[in-house]
Protein backbone atom coordinates (compact mmCIF):
# COMPACT_ATOMS: atom_id res chain seq x y z
CA UNK A 1 0.00 0.00 0.00
CA UNK A 2 0.84 3.79 -0.50
CA UNK A 3 -1.00 5.75 2.00
CA UNK A 4 -4.53 4.30 1.28
CA UNK A 5 -3.60 3.22 -2.46
CA UNK A 6 -3.25 -0.26 -3.65
CA UNK A 7 0.27 -0.89 -5.53
CA UNK A 8 -0.01 -3.42 -8.35
CA UNK A 9 3.37 -4.26 -10.13
CA UNK A 10 3.44 -5.68 -13.76
CA UNK A 11 5.94 -7.83 -15.14
CA UNK A 12 6.34 -8.83 -18.39
CA UNK A 13 8.81 -12.07 -19.17
CA UNK A 14 9.92 -13.77 -21.93
CA UNK A 15 13.47 -14.91 -21.28
CA UNK A 16 13.81 -13.74 -16.97
CA UNK A 17 13.53 -17.46 -16.06
CA UNK A 18 16.95 -17.25 -14.20
CA UNK A 19 16.09 -13.92 -12.65
CA UNK A 20 12.55 -13.19 -12.42
CA UNK A 21 12.13 -15.19 -8.82
CA UNK A 22 14.29 -12.60 -7.11
CA UNK A 23 12.91 -9.40 -8.94
CA UNK A 24 9.19 -10.69 -7.52
CA UNK A 25 10.70 -10.94 -4.05
CA UNK A 26 12.29 -8.28 -4.09
CA UNK A 27 8.99 -6.18 -5.11
CA UNK A 28 7.01 -7.68 -1.86
CA UNK A 29 10.04 -6.97 0.52
CA UNK A 30 9.76 -3.10 0.07
CA UNK A 31 6.55 -4.06 2.15
CA UNK A 32 4.89 -1.94 -0.42
CA UNK A 33 3.40 -3.90 -3.06
CA UNK A 34 0.07 -5.45 -2.79
CA UNK A 35 0.18 -7.37 -6.49
CA UNK A 36 2.79 -8.23 -8.74
CA UNK A 37 1.29 -9.79 -11.79
CA UNK A 38 3.70 -11.78 -13.90
CA UNK A 39 2.50 -11.63 -17.95
CA UNK A 40 3.75 -14.88 -19.33
CA UNK A 41 4.62 -13.72 -23.18
CA UNK A 42 5.75 -16.95 -24.27
CA UNK A 43 8.63 -17.27 -21.67
CA UNK A 44 11.06 -19.75 -21.77
CA UNK A 45 10.67 -23.21 -20.49
CA UNK A 46 10.99 -23.42 -16.59
CA UNK A 47 9.68 -19.57 -16.20
CA UNK A 48 6.23 -20.58 -14.63
CA UNK A 49 7.57 -22.90 -12.49
CA UNK A 50 9.83 -20.05 -10.77
CA UNK A 51 6.92 -18.02 -10.59
CA UNK A 52 5.01 -20.51 -8.64
CA UNK A 53 7.17 -20.52 -5.70
CA UNK A 54 6.42 -17.05 -5.11
CA UNK A 55 2.86 -14.96 -4.64
CA UNK A 56 2.84 -13.41 -7.69
CA UNK A 57 -0.03 -13.86 -10.32
CA UNK A 58 0.67 -15.48 -13.69
CA UNK A 59 -1.15 -14.52 -16.76
CA UNK A 60 -0.54 -16.29 -20.13
CA UNK A 61 -0.37 -13.32 -23.46
CA UNK A 62 0.32 -15.67 -26.51
CA UNK A 63 0.21 -12.34 -28.94
CA UNK A 64 4.43 -11.95 -28.65
CA UNK A 65 5.36 -8.55 -28.28
CA UNK A 66 6.47 -6.26 -25.71
CA UNK A 67 3.39 -4.10 -26.59
CA UNK A 68 1.08 -6.78 -26.64
CA UNK A 69 2.50 -7.87 -23.15
CA UNK A 70 2.47 -4.67 -21.38
CA UNK A 71 -1.02 -3.83 -22.35
CA UNK A 72 -2.16 -7.59 -21.27
CA UNK A 73 -0.77 -6.54 -17.84
CA UNK A 74 -2.04 -3.23 -17.75
CA UNK A 75 -5.76 -4.59 -17.99
CA UNK A 76 -5.09 -7.44 -15.39
CA UNK A 77 -3.84 -5.41 -12.40
CA UNK A 78 -5.98 -4.26 -9.81
CA UNK A 79 -4.22 -1.99 -7.76
CA UNK A 80 -4.72 1.87 -7.54
CA UNK A 81 -1.41 3.18 -8.87
CA UNK A 82 0.25 0.47 -11.42
CA UNK A 83 4.17 -0.03 -11.73
CA UNK A 84 5.35 -1.25 -15.06
CA UNK A 85 9.13 -2.59 -14.34
CA UNK A 86 11.74 -5.35 -16.05
CA UNK A 87 11.99 -8.78 -14.43
CA UNK A 88 15.71 -9.29 -15.64
CA UNK A 89 17.33 -7.40 -12.73
CA UNK A 90 18.31 -4.55 -14.35
CA UNK A 91 15.87 -2.39 -11.78
CA UNK A 92 16.30 -2.17 -8.45
CA UNK A 93 12.96 -2.98 -6.43
CA UNK A 94 13.52 -0.50 -3.44
CA UNK A 95 13.21 2.76 -6.51
CA UNK A 96 9.76 1.67 -6.90
CA UNK A 97 9.53 4.03 -3.76
CA UNK A 98 10.61 7.26 -5.64
CA UNK A 99 7.66 6.75 -8.37
CA UNK A 100 5.26 5.99 -5.66
CA UNK A 101 6.74 9.33 -3.86
CA UNK A 102 5.74 11.49 -6.95
CA UNK A 103 2.10 9.39 -7.94
CA UNK A 104 0.96 11.53 -4.81
CA UNK A 105 1.76 15.25 -7.51
CA UNK A 106 1.24 13.44 -10.81
CA UNK A 107 -0.42 10.60 -12.74
CA UNK A 108 2.34 9.11 -14.76
CA UNK A 109 6.02 8.90 -13.36
CA UNK A 110 8.61 8.27 -15.82
CA UNK A 111 11.98 6.34 -14.60
CA UNK A 112 14.84 7.37 -16.77
CA UNK A 113 18.13 5.27 -16.84
CA UNK A 114 20.82 7.96 -18.43
CA UNK A 115 21.58 9.06 -15.06
CA UNK A 116 25.47 8.10 -15.28
CA UNK A 117 25.90 8.17 -11.38
CA UNK A 118 23.36 5.49 -11.57
CA UNK A 119 24.32 3.10 -14.35
CA UNK A 120 26.05 0.64 -12.58
CA UNK A 121 29.26 -1.23 -13.81
CA UNK A 122 28.87 -3.57 -16.50
CA UNK A 123 25.02 -2.49 -16.98
CA UNK A 124 23.75 -2.17 -21.06
CA UNK A 125 23.93 1.53 -21.58
CA UNK A 126 27.05 2.22 -23.41
CA UNK A 127 27.54 5.92 -25.10
CA UNK A 128 25.13 4.69 -28.11
CA UNK A 129 22.26 3.43 -26.17
CA UNK A 130 22.41 5.86 -23.24
CA UNK A 131 22.47 9.06 -25.93
CA UNK A 132 20.33 7.58 -28.76
CA UNK A 133 17.44 7.48 -25.65
CA UNK A 134 18.25 10.84 -25.13
CA UNK A 135 18.35 11.89 -28.13
CA UNK A 136 15.07 10.62 -28.93
CA UNK A 137 13.42 11.76 -25.87
CA UNK A 138 14.47 15.88 -27.02
CA UNK A 139 13.11 14.82 -30.06
CA UNK A 140 9.64 14.56 -28.04
CA UNK A 141 10.22 17.32 -25.95
CA UNK A 142 10.65 19.32 -29.22
CA UNK A 143 7.58 17.68 -31.10
CA UNK A 144 4.81 18.01 -28.35
CA UNK A 145 6.15 20.77 -25.86
CA UNK A 146 6.81 18.61 -23.43
CA UNK A 147 8.28 18.78 -19.79
CA UNK A 148 12.03 17.29 -19.34
CA UNK A 149 12.24 13.72 -21.06
CA UNK A 150 15.85 12.12 -21.63
CA UNK A 151 14.98 8.42 -22.07
CA UNK A 152 11.65 6.80 -23.77
CA UNK A 153 13.03 3.37 -23.73
CA UNK A 154 12.87 3.18 -20.01
CA UNK A 155 10.38 0.51 -18.64
CA UNK A 156 10.29 1.28 -14.75
CA UNK A 157 6.99 3.57 -15.30
CA UNK A 158 4.32 4.05 -13.20
CA UNK A 159 0.67 4.87 -14.19
CA UNK A 160 -2.63 5.61 -12.08
CA UNK A 161 -5.64 3.16 -12.69
CA UNK A 162 -7.24 6.00 -14.41
CA UNK A 163 -4.14 6.88 -16.89
CA UNK A 164 -3.31 2.93 -16.99
CA UNK A 165 -7.02 2.03 -18.48
CA UNK A 166 -6.76 5.16 -21.12
CA UNK A 167 -3.10 3.54 -22.24
CA UNK A 168 -4.12 0.12 -22.20
CA UNK A 169 -7.36 1.08 -24.71
CA UNK A 170 -5.56 2.95 -27.17
CA UNK A 171 -2.13 0.97 -27.34
CA UNK A 172 -1.76 -0.22 -30.97
CA UNK A 173 2.26 -1.52 -31.09
CA UNK A 174 2.81 -4.28 -30.10
CA UNK A 175 6.72 -5.04 -30.46
CA UNK A 176 9.77 -3.51 -28.85
CA UNK A 177 8.89 0.33 -29.87
CA UNK A 178 5.91 0.22 -27.47
CA UNK A 179 7.23 2.14 -24.73
CA UNK A 180 7.24 5.73 -26.23
CA UNK A 181 3.43 5.07 -27.34
CA UNK A 182 2.29 4.82 -23.62
CA UNK A 183 4.26 7.61 -23.04
CA UNK A 184 2.78 9.87 -25.37
CA UNK A 185 -0.40 8.81 -24.79
CA UNK A 186 -0.52 9.78 -21.34
CA UNK A 187 0.83 13.07 -22.15
CA UNK A 188 -0.98 14.06 -24.65
CA UNK A 189 -4.12 13.24 -22.72
CA UNK A 190 -3.40 15.75 -20.16
CA UNK A 191 -1.21 13.37 -17.69
CA UNK A 192 0.22 15.29 -15.15
CA UNK A 193 3.79 13.89 -15.58
CA UNK A 194 7.48 13.96 -14.43
CA UNK A 195 10.76 11.57 -15.37
CA UNK A 196 12.98 10.56 -12.01
CA UNK A 197 16.24 8.96 -12.48
CA UNK A 198 16.49 5.08 -11.27
CA UNK A 199 19.17 2.97 -11.07
CA UNK A 200 20.08 0.57 -14.10
CA UNK A 201 21.79 -2.57 -13.12
CA UNK A 202 23.78 -5.62 -15.55
CA UNK A 203 21.19 -7.65 -16.79
CA UNK A 204 20.88 -11.46 -15.88
CA UNK A 205 21.52 -13.72 -19.23
CA UNK A 206 20.81 -11.77 -23.29
CA UNK A 207 18.64 -9.46 -23.99
CA UNK A 208 16.50 -9.91 -26.92
CA UNK A 209 15.41 -6.76 -27.70
CA UNK A 210 18.32 -4.76 -27.49
CA UNK A 211 21.71 -7.77 -26.81
CA UNK A 212 23.02 -6.89 -30.14
CA UNK A 213 24.20 -2.79 -31.40
CA UNK A 214 21.84 -4.09 -34.75
CA UNK A 215 18.85 -5.03 -32.79
CA UNK A 216 19.17 -1.67 -30.60
CA UNK A 217 19.26 0.54 -33.74
CA UNK A 218 16.28 -1.11 -35.65
CA UNK A 219 13.99 -0.72 -32.04
CA UNK A 220 15.44 2.90 -32.40
CA UNK A 221 14.49 3.18 -35.86
CA UNK A 222 10.94 2.08 -35.30
CA UNK A 223 9.93 4.60 -32.57
CA UNK A 224 11.36 7.31 -34.49
CA UNK A 225 9.15 6.79 -36.75
CA UNK A 226 5.84 5.84 -34.50
CA UNK A 227 6.80 9.23 -32.83
CA UNK A 228 6.75 11.14 -36.16
CA UNK A 229 3.33 9.25 -36.89
CA UNK A 230 1.99 9.97 -33.58
CA UNK A 231 2.73 13.72 -34.17
CA UNK A 232 0.91 13.69 -37.45
CA UNK A 233 -2.06 12.11 -36.00
CA UNK A 234 -2.53 13.73 -33.31
CA UNK A 235 -4.05 17.96 -33.00
CA UNK A 236 -1.61 20.53 -32.45
CA UNK A 237 -3.59 21.85 -29.54
CA UNK A 238 -2.28 19.21 -26.76
CA UNK A 239 -4.74 18.84 -23.76
CA UNK A 240 -2.52 20.45 -21.17
CA UNK A 241 -3.56 18.92 -16.99
CA UNK A 242 -4.59 21.40 -14.77
CA UNK A 243 -2.67 22.54 -11.32
CA UNK A 244 -3.26 20.84 -8.66
CA UNK A 245 -5.07 22.52 -5.84
CA UNK A 246 -2.95 23.08 -2.79
CA UNK A 247 -6.01 24.23 -0.94
CA UNK A 248 -6.99 20.63 -1.14
CA UNK A 249 -4.23 18.15 -2.67
CA UNK A 250 -6.93 16.37 -4.50
CA UNK A 251 -6.36 15.47 -7.86
CA UNK A 252 -7.69 17.11 -10.72
CA UNK A 253 -8.34 14.08 -13.04
CA UNK A 254 -6.56 13.50 -16.18
CA UNK A 255 -7.57 15.66 -19.01
CA UNK A 256 -8.98 18.22 -17.32
CA UNK A 257 -9.44 21.90 -18.93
Amino acid sequence: MWGDKRVSVVLMTYAERLSIREVIEGFFATGLVDEVVVVNNNAEPGTSEEVAGTDAREVFEPVQGYGHASRRGLREATGDLIVLAEPDGTFLPADIRKLLVFSEECDAVFGTRTTRELIWHGANMEWFLRWGNWAVAKGVEVLFNTSHLSDVGCTYRLFTREVAELVAERMRIGGNHAGPEMMLIAITNGARFVEIPVNYLPRVGTSSATGSPIAAIGIGLRMIAMILRFRARTPRSIVRPQRLSHDSGTDTGVGSP
